[in-house]
């Protein structure tokens, strides 16, 4: 099986100190970090046409999500449209 290669961004690859990432950056780093199998969910919330407060969200209604079996903000793109509506 032939996983799908996430692309490098400074939230993910650690070439900037965690301290230093935005708020929004910083969460996607620790979504990552903790569960791999996420990041491509957690990269469509970054790639998409937010603004940083919608990003931030999108991403901590996905993270909030995570534990609530049945959240339909589990599917990043609810997450997203969400995150435009609640703007």
């Amino acid at each position: 099986m032939v996983k799908k290669k996430v692309p490098a961004t400074r939230w993910h690859d650690g070439s900037t100190p965690i301290e230093e990432l935005p708020a929004d950056e910083q969460l996607a780093h620790q979504l990552v970090s903790e569960r791999a199998d996420l990041a491509p969910s957690v990269v469509r919330i970054m790639d998409a046409e937010l603004t940083d407060d919608q990003r931030n969200h999108a991403l901590n209604a996905f993270n909030v999500s995570l534990d609530n079996p049945g959240d339909p903000n589990r599917d990043p793109r609810t997450a997203i449209a969400n995150a435009l509506k609640a703007a």
